[in-house]
């Protein structure tokens, strides 16, 4: 067997392996033996069938089978071999796909992208930007408020406010104002935090038991057919096609009185007894969104990063027509129509990844099982925080990780992710990083300036 490579400019070239007969034939004659083995041949015993009888029946197929084994075998190993860096996979040449069988030797072409060459090694003479967001006092008293109103109660209240629930019995109204005979009628609880326009709402605000509001449930929800269907109890499609003002008597006011600064509070914020006072949960507070905020900062450093990297790195030559013809090949929503637009929008991020492959290699970056299970451990902490919590047990964040981890299809993302966090961390390490710290109003308009 011969595999030699014919190199096509800097990032392609054509492999051909060579196959002669006596480097199938022996594996030809121990496939066809394991069939008479197997299989249940008609007037022979298993194991008995004539050699000849075999080949009729079985030869054509486990030749091509064998040869086309044999091949593809000696292609990767020859690539593995010479260390090449293939682009896509290799796609057989034209003059390949015809293969003559009642020959003895077979020759076979592929055609191979090639990675190109390029310098990505960083040093101290690289300079990143890296913006930290200074938490300001509006920060803080958002968080507060937040904090304050979810662990706040709800109670009976004189007057409807902005957080109220107002419940009530709604009536369908005729177009001058009186009750429409045969309309909707229903016992209702409206939330002012989801009565999504203003003057809607504004009918509301003030009012007292008793009191009537007149009020448009399709305004209120800015069309939402959803909102509407809850307001009146009833079908969403059918609240889709309501469109008429409706008279809500008010019998009952539920408002949310703020949650006092005291020891349960703190200890509902941030764990029993790690905040004695308002002075330490105004320093934790500060402390906590600053460590939120790091997730910006350090996503902002990628989109930064990535920028000074590729402008260093400069140009680079890939392999565009066998690229292309690799994609059309192995996506079916692609053709040599529309190949073009993808192959420009897919540009980018393809050379970003052969850099960060190399940065990777040079650096040294390399994901461990622990490295997995840390960067699970984080993402179970941040989902239990989009619903406020904060303060759960270890335990319970170790389970949410392992869960996450037996799903394949989430184990490959964290790990992407692993990978991914290491890489920027590896390269934070190795450049000069410019620290600057910045408002987030100034950190919001570094997204606007691109």
């Amino acid at each position: 067997m011969n595999v030699t490579m014919e190199k096509i400019g800097n990032v392609g070239g054509i492999i051909t392996v060579s196959i002669e007969e006596n480097d199938y034939q022996s594996k030809v004659e121990a496939d066809l033996k394991k069939i008479g083995q197997k299989h249940h041949i008609d007037g022979f015993r298993p194991g008995k069938v004539p050699a000849g009888i075999l080949k009729k029946l079985f030869g054509k197929q486990v030749l091509s089978d064998v040869i086309n084994r044999e091949t593809v075998d000696a292609l990767f190993k020859y690539i593995e071999d010479n260390k090449l860096s293939v682009l896509g996979e290799p796609l057989s040449t034209e003059a390949s796909k015809e293969v003559d069988f009642s020959q003895k030797n077979f020759t076979f072409s592929f055609e191979v992208g090639l990675a190109p060459e390029f310098n990505a090694d960083l040093s101290k003479d690289v300079n990143i930007p890296y913006y930290t967001i200074a938490v300001d006092d509006e920060m803080v008293k958002r968080q507060d408020d937040a904090y304050a109103r979810r662990f706040g109660k709800q109670e009976p209240g004189e007057k409807v406010d902005e957080s109220a629930l107002v419940k009530g019995d709604i009536v369908e109204l005729n177009a001058d104002g009186s009750v429409k005979e045969g309309g909707i009628a229903t016992s209702t609880i409206i939330s002012m935090e989801y009565v999504a326009d203003e003057e809607e709402k504004n009918k509301f605000l003030g009012k007292v038991v008793g009191d009537k509001v007149v009020f448009n449930p399709k305004k209120a929800s800015k069309e939402n057919a959803a909102e509407v269907a809850s307001m009146l109890n009833m079908d969403k499609d059918a609240a889709a096609n309501v469109d008429a003002d409706f008279e809500l008597t008010v019998k009952e006011i539920i408002v949310l009185k703020l949650a006092e600064k005291n020891q349960e509070f703190f200890d509902s914020v941030f764990g029993k007894d790690v905040v004695k006072n308002e002075e330490e949960y105004g320093v934790k507070l500060r402390d906590l969104i600053a460590k939120q905020l790091v997730m910006d900062s350090n996503y902002r450093f990628t989109i930064d990063a990535q920028n000074v990297i590729m402008a260093k790195v400069g140009e680079m030559e890939l392999p565009a027509e066998f690229l292309k013809k690799w994609l059309v090949k192995t996506n079916e929503k692609l053709t040599a129509e529309n190949i073009e637009e993808e192959y420009n929008s897919m540009l980018p991020a393809a050379k970003w990844q052969l850099v960060k492959e190399k940065i990777a290699k040079n650096l040294q970056v390399k994901v461990s099982e622990e490295d997995i299970k840390a960067e699970a451990k984080v993402m179970a902490a941040q989902q239990f925080a989009q619903y406020g919590l904060t303060n759960l047990p270890e335990e319970y964040i170790e389970n949410s990780a392992n869960e996450m981890l037996q799903k394949e299809e989430y184990r490959r993302h964290i790990a992407e992710k692993a990978v991914e966090d290491k890489l920027f961390l590896a390269i934070k390490e190795a450049v000069n990083v410019e620290e600057k710290t910045v408002s987030v109003a100034e950190f919001n308009d570094l997204f606007k300036a691109e």
